[in-house]
């Protein structure tokens, strides 16, 4: 039995939407291209940084003579390990540590879109995270401890001794901090067009 055809002044239907067709995978990492370059170049200073200080300096080289002082009485080049968390919390459990950096690093893939991976912003502030993360992972498997070596002072008060990694992952969460704040409510109607990333 054939429906009969609408009347004068009826309002048609509208047909649903055609569903987006999948993406390739190609096009998924493309859309994560911010954090993956930025997380790649990190990574890389990190290390830079920390072979050039295990070349030109023994370890562990802190205070004179060994020191690199750069601006006299504020600021040196060091080379000291650390087996702990920033400001040697937890020191001496260097494994569990790295333990917790691979954990992040699967969590943050894991709840990519809940933490609104695909906004550009958000893509910068966890691609200096993750490559933080990972340059200091790196130092704990192949050395047992993180590298540091940037060592300040501030009159009678010395700041933790850091590194390349230790700052991303600073700047990082202070970026990704900043965005949350600026926009409370979850950026969902944003989102709409990349639930397929």
């Amino acid at each position: 039995m054939t429906s009969a055809p609408p009347g004068p002044g009826a309002t048609p239907v509208a047909s649903p939407p055609a569903a987006a067709p999948p993406r390739t995978r190609a096009e998924r990492i493309r859309a994560y291209r911010w954090l993956l370059m930025l997380a790649a170049v990190m990574f890389l200073l990190d290390q830079a940084t920390k072979a050039a200080i295990w070349a030109s300096l023994p370890y562990p080289t802190y205070g004179p003579p060994g020191q690199i002082t750069v601006i006299d009485g504020f600021f040196n080049i060091v080379h000291v390990g650390n087996t702990g968390a920033a400001w040697s919390l937890f020191s001496g459990r260097s494994t569990f540590l790295a333990l917790l950096a691979a954990g992040t690093l699967i969590a943050i893939f894991a709840w990519r879109r809940q933490l609104g991976l695909p906004l550009r912003t958000v893509q910068v502030s966890f691609g200096l995270l993750c490559g933080g993360i990972i340059g200091n992972l790196t130092d704990r498997i192949v050395h047992g401890h993180v590298i540091d070596f940037l060592d300040f002072h501030f009159g009678g008060y010395v700041f933790p001794t850091f590194n390349v990694a230790d700052s991303c992952i600073c700047v990082g969460v202070a970026v990704y901090l900043l965005h949350s704040l600026r926009q409370p409510e979850a950026p969902s109607r944003r989102l709409d067009g990349l639930r397929r990333l």
